[in-house]
């Protein structure tokens, strides 16, 4: 497939470049989470936008498959049935997203992702994990970030199931990093000795995306 016919070149991605190009947003503000709520340059929504990259697979419960590989001791792989039969958590928390707004208090339910981890026991030398999405997107977190206390594989959002449009029917919520962070459409979780930057950080989006020190951008 040729750069010309690849779907995930939409309009949108190339305004998102530009705007890394350009330091859209910046205000060079540093902030503290436990003493401030709203990240520097954020403002606050009271719907929830819709962000992607133009492409929603069409993912049928009975269908879908997440499947975890890499460096663990126990690999698996879960239909939607074994997923659900796993220990549920229900979590509290916020939305910031690279392109400026939050959304306070929104309430997930799912599996946690430190639940995950003691199943599938990540090997010593794990440093990274990368997240595959249904649409081809891919992102990279360090593995502590992944194992952050709230984060959570979710499959409900306000007490419903978590519609297609924002990622249904299975999507990683980790609310302390931006938005772009917590992919949808959740396929495969790879855990990896390396890092492998993922779709926005190959575009000149930041590696880690930590909302307070307003990592939006690569600093490259």
């Amino acid at each position: 497939m040729t750069d010309a016919e690849d779907p995930t070149e939409t309009k949108l991605t190339r305004t998102k470049e530009r705007w890394a190009r350009e330091g859209r947003f910046l205000t060079g503000r540093t902030a503290r989470p436990e003493t401030e709520r709203l990240p520097p340059g954020q403002h606050l929504v009271r719907d929830w936008p819709v962000l992607d990259l133009g492409l929603h697979p069409d993912i049928d419960p009975a269908r879908w498959r997440l499947t975890v590989t890499g460096l663990v001791d126990h690999p698996v792989t879960w239909d939607w049935t074994t997923f659900r039969a796993q220990p549920q958590s229900f979590f509290t928390s916020d939305i910031h997203c690279v392109t400026s707004w939050s959304r306070y208090d929104n309430r997930w339910d799912g599996v946690a992702t430190r639940d995950l981890l003691a199943l599938v026991e990540p090997k010593e030398e794990v440093r990274f994990v990368v997240l595959h999405s249904y649409d081809g997107y891919t992102t990279n977190l360090p593995l502590e970030d992944f194992a952050a206390e709230n984060a959570l594989l979710a499959h409900g959002w306000e007490g419903r199931p978590l519609s297609l449009e924002h990622g249904g029917p299975v999507r990683l919520v980790v609310p302390h990093l931006y938005f772009w962070k917590s992919a949808k459409w959740i396929q495969r979780i790879d855990f990896r000795a390396a890092d492998a930057p993922g779709f926005w950080e190959v575009r000149g989006y930041h590696n880690h995306g930590d909302p307070w020190q307003e990592q939006r951008y690569s600093e490259d």
